[in-house]
This record gives structure tokens, C-alpha cells and sequence, in this order.
């Protein structure tokens, strides 16, 4: 008898546990790289939430920030606890690709949509409830050849990371330079912890390339750009979107001046023609954060943390029409709507997921700038 009554107590309590509910409050779990070598990618994502509002479609926002570390198994672990324990809507991160990856695992298998904040790219079958905030690889690396082909750059050499970052850019590059005709004359690697590339600056210099692109992130861009420039290199260097931030300027000082950097809108939206469809929201972002942060704390990766609330604002209205916050229901409805949603204007284009493309950019998502007198200005 006392077992039937735990029983009877048990299945009760679970009755009443279904009835209850759900929870009101979207409720967002964001991990970030706050701290480790990618902690300057991740404290700018960090930021932009201050210029969120407290509701979206009258739903109040509550926010669970986790720091990875830099580190992809932390990554891991806190997507799964993020999902399993806090019940999540969505997820947002990571700032770093490989945490970022590691994080689209889990959000396949928790069913739970990840807005990622730096380029993660899946094999096919995975990371489908993954869709990518910054531009893909093959828009910026597209920007980056179409600038060489239009300034005669025959050949180029690679410095990059060694991890999915500088192996996806590298393949995106290699696809794109064949078909315009440019020769990539060496792929050198290093690891982000690395504190010297020397002998990789050297290795690339020797191949006499016309130009150099450095593979790199935020303050870490610094250092193969002025080791390529103290080697004596005098063609052009290029840098891709994650290094186009304050830090590349104030750490590369003199070496950087000249150099091009493919990057998002968000950094000098100023510089687009009035007729872009993302002028207006990029300035007025970038206005908002500079009022809040100071002037020149513009930053590439706090635009993409921003661009997540954009796409929310879009897609949670026609979600709540469905499924109330807090259920299975509203998450794959995020999902669902997203992938049929169409256009969304963003601080760094325009977005256009479909179930097959969860990347959204096209080419007028990215432009070219150059340093000048230690500032970022269009370069052409």
C-alpha cells in the first residue's frame, strides 16, 4: 500500500507539474569567450546586450551568460547545461568558431535554436539548428579576392590559424584564388596561444608573393601583421572581418597602416551608399553603442551580437502565434520561422535564411577598408 500511495503521490505531483504554465520570459543562455587568448572577441559581444531592450513582443528578456574560456569542451558543457538545466529559448554564441561549432552539436541534439556569433560551418546533416550571424567564409573571402583582382595581386601567401577558423577561410581562399586565376604560393599555420610566427612570416615572405593575408582575430592580429612588416615584406597584407577591431590599430601601430581588412558593415557603416538596406540600422547602432562605450569603441562583434536581437525581434512575434516561451514548441517554432521568415535587415546586411542556408549573407554584406593615419577608413 505505501508503494501505490508514493506512486499515486508521484504521478500526481507530475499531473500538476504539466498544468502549470510555461514560463512567460524568453529566456536566452549566451556563452561567450570571455576569458583565454579569444577574450577580445568575446567581452565586445558581451556589451551590445546593454543596448537591448527589456522585452521583445511584450515578452520579458532574461538573459544566462556562461564563459567558455576559449575552450571548446567548456563550449560544449555549458550549451548542454544551458539547454537541459536552464531550459533555454535560444543560445547565442560562441564569439570563437571552434566553441561556436562545439556549441551547434548540442543545439542539434537539445533542439534548441543557436544564433552563432562567430562562422560555424557543418558538414552536411549537422549543426542544422545552427544558423551563422557573421558573414560566411565565402563572402568575405570573395571580398578579399575581388580587391586582388582588381589590384593586380597575382600571388599571395597565408598566414593563418591552425584550428576551423584558418582551415575554413583557407579553403573558402583556395576555391575562390583558383578561380580568378591567383596563385596562393605558401599556407602557413600557427596556433592562436602561439606568441611568435617568425618562421612562418619567413617561410611565406621567401615564396615572393605580391600579397600576404593574415588569418587571425582581434588582438591576436596584431602580431604575424607587425612580424611580416619588421621582415621587410613591402606588398600589401590583407586581414579578414575578426581582425577588424581597435586592437589591431593600437597594438599594430605604423605596421598596419595601409594594410586592408575585409569586414562587416557594422565597423564603418558611414562609408556605404545611402541606398543600402543596412545603412540606417548600422549607424544608428553604432551611434547608440559609441554614445554608451565612448567614441571609436565601434566594434564587429558587438554588431553581431546586436544583429541577433534584430533577427529575435523579427522572428519571435510570429512565433509567439504558436507556442508560449519556455516550451519545445516555441523552439522550434524560432526554428521554423526563421527558415521561411525571408528578409531581414541587420547591422551587417541583410539576412535570408532558407532550410538550406542557415549562413543568410550575400556579397553586399561585407566591404573593404584600409588603415589611414590610425583609422579605418573604405578603401576604395
Amino acid at each position: 500500500m505505501k508503494k501505490v500511495f508514493h506512486a499515486t503521490l508521484l504521478a500526481a505531483s507530475l499531473s500538476l507539474v504539466a498544468m502549470q504554465p510555461a514560463n512567460a520570459d524568453i529566456t536566452i543562455g549566451v556563452d561567450l569567450s570571455l576569458t583565454g587568448p579569444a577574450s577580445g572577441l568575446g567581452i565586445p559581444v558581451n556589451t551590445n546586450f546593454a543596448l537591448w531592450p527589456d522585452n521583445i513582443a511584450g515578452e520579458k528578456i532574461k538573459f544566462i551568460t556562461l564563459d567558455d574560456g576559449s575552450d571548446p569542451a567548456k563550449a560544449q558543457k555549458n550549451a548542454q547545461r544551458l539547454i537541459s538545466e536552464d531550459h533555454v529559448d535560444v543560445i547565442i554564441g560562441s564569439s570563437t568558431t571552434t566553441p561556436a561549432i562545439a556549441m551547434g552539436e548540442v543545439a542539434q541534439t537539445g533542439k534548441t535554436l543557436q544564433l552563432a556569433i562567430s562562422p560555424a560551418e557543418f558538414p552536411p546533416g549537422k549543426g542544422t539548428w545552427t544558423f551563422d550571424l557573421p558573414q560566411s567564409y565565402d563572402v568575405m573571402a570573395g571580398g578579399i579576392i575581388d580587391h586582388m583582382k582588381k589590384h593586380g595581386v597575382k600571388t599571395f601567401a597565408f598566414i593563418g590559424y591552425s584550428d576551423a577558423y584558418g582551415e575554413n577561410w583557407l579553403k573558402a581562399l583556395t576555391k575562390l584564388a583558383n578561380a580568378a586565376g591567383i596563385k596562393i604560393t605558401a599556407a602557413e599555420r600557427y596556433a592562436r596561444a602561439d606568441t611568435s610566427v617568425t618562421a612562418q612570416a619567413l617561410k611565406a615572405i621567401s615564396t615572393h608573393p605580391d600579397a600576404i593575408l593574415i588569418v587571425a582575430s582581434g588582438s591576436g592580429a596584431a602580431m604575424p601583421h607587425t612580424t611580416v612588416v619588421d621582415r621587410g615584406f613591402k606588398g600589401k597584407i590583407y586581414q579578414t572581418h575578426s581582425a577588424a577591431s581597435q586592437d589591431l590599430i593600437r597594438l599594430g601601430g605604423k605596421a598596419v597602416e595601409g594594410s586592408f581588412i575585409v569586414a562587416g558593415l557594422g565597423v564603418l557603416p558611414e562609408g556605404l551608399p545611402d541606398s543600402h538596406p543596412s545603412k540606417k540600422l548600422a549607424v544608428d547602432f553604432v551611434n547608440a553603442y559609441e554614445k554608451k562605450f565612448g567614441p571609436g569603441s565601434r566594434n564587429q562583434f558587438a554588431a553581431n551580437g546586436y544583429d541577433s536581437y534584430l533577427v529575435l525581434s523579427h522572428i519571435v512575434p510570429v512565433a509567439l502565434k504558436r507556442a508560449k516561451p519556455g516550451t519545445q514548441e516555441f523552439r522550434t517554432a524560432l526554428k521554423d520561422v526563421l527558415e521561411t521568415y525571408g528578409s531581414i535587415p541587420v547591422t551587417n546586411g541583410v539576412l535570408n535564411y532558407t532550410k538550406t542556408d542557415h549562413l543568410g549573407f550575400g556579397s553586399n554584406a561585407q566591404m573593404m577598408l584600409t588603415v589611414k593615419n590610425g583609422k579605418f577608413v573604405a578603401a576604395d
